[in-house]
């Protein structure tokens, strides 16, 4: 389920409800009572959770899902159990999208609230500048700093000695001890997600959470996307530039290094002491192990081994890159023709 500090459950609601509200067809009229909590990926589903099945490649996944109901298209139909109830449309996705909005909502400042909720708790040392705006159930540790114009969203987390930087943004996030927030940088908005519906494309929710662990430092106007179910994590002592982006469902291990401009696509997962050089781009749900360095301006489109030094595009070992590079020189300079 979502983190209820982050997000209100509207549920339970019936089966009828649901698939009326993503425009389906409940394949057995039968269950139209059956009573729905909360939203949940197919794999992690319950019996009091709808989900959604859009991709053959993941029939295993939907033959053993334990959902108490499933948005499926017609022809995916027998691929789920009989214990998962179906409903039938064209665009699953976009159907569970709008199911969710029946059983989620983000929790956002109360209206009409002072600038520091009264449910907020503070310790002793916190020192807080003008304009910050701290929302209900947030908590904030000793001796920790937060600048001007700064947003903090209902049950954020964020532990003791850290530093928030002016008009930096933190929703849907837990901070561990010492962490820096750059001035601007943004935490926990929506990650990136889309998919087709009936009348165009529709944004698909994001009930995840950002977790910052001890001693990580996040540079100006970086933003670190929460995941779509599972969290987007940063582990101890990572340092990260300015104008980084980190999104949704990434995990980055301890000791790592991103320098400006690198951006890490979707559940990406990157080991320990990883190196990012500046402009380095990784797509998503990709592997890069621990001790790899990936040189600026790198395209990475395929797991990078452990150790391993990777640059260029698309991105390939170094000693090959440079290889590469040398004999394109020699050909254009036309030292590699016969005469």
């Amino acid at each position: 389920m979502p983190d209820p500090r982050f997000f209100d459950s509207l549920g339970p609601a019936a089966l009828s409800d649901l698939a009326r509200a993503g425009a389906a067809e409940l394949a057995d009229a039968a269950l139209a009572d059956r009573s729905i909590a909360h939203a949940a990926p197919l794999d992690a589903a319950d019996d009091r959770a709808i989900t959604f099945f859009s991709d053959a490649k993941r029939k295993d996944a939907a033959a053993t899902t334990r959902a108490g109901a499933c948005f499926v298209r017609p022809e995916h139909r027998d691929f789920l159990p009989a214990t998962c109830a179906a409903l039938i449309t064209r665009t699953p996705q976009a159907a569970w999208a709008a199911a969710v909005d029946r059983l989620h909502a983000p929790r956002r400042h109360e209206a009409a609230a002072a600038a520091i909720h009264p449910e907020a708790e503070l310790e002793d040392g916190v020192l807080l500048s003008p304009g910050v705006t701290i929302g209900q159930g947030a908590r904030i540790g000793r001796g920790t700093r937060i600048g001007p114009g700064v947003a903090i969203g209902p049950g954020v987390l964020i532990g003791r000695d850290g530093v928030i930087g002016p008009n930096a943004v933190i929703g849907f996030s837990l901070l561990g001890d010492r962490v820096t927030i750059s001035a601007g940088a943004v935490l926990g908005e929506a990650g990136f997600g889309a998919a087709p519906g009936p009348r165009g494309m529709v944004d698909l929710p994001q009930l995840g959470r950002v977790v910052i662990q001890d001693n990580v430092t996040i540079g100006a106007n970086s933003c670190v996307d929460r995941g779509a179910f599972a969290d987007t994590t940063i582990g101890e002592n990572t340092k990260i530039d300015n104008l980084v982006h980190v999104a949704h469902n990434v995990r980055i291990g301890r000791n790592c290094v991103l320098a400006a401009y690198t951006g890490l696509s979707g559940s990406t997962v990157v080991g320990d002491g990883v190196a990012f050089g500046g402009k380095a781009g990784v797509a998503d749900h990709l592997n890069i192990g621990s001790g790899a360095s990936i040189g600026a301006a790198a395209s990475v489109f395929k797991d990078v081994p452990e150790g391993e030094t990777w640059t260029g595009f698309p991105a390939r070992p170094l000693k090959r890159w440079l290889r590469e590079t040398a004999w394109l020189s020699r050909m254009a300079g036309g030292r590699g023709t016969r005469g």
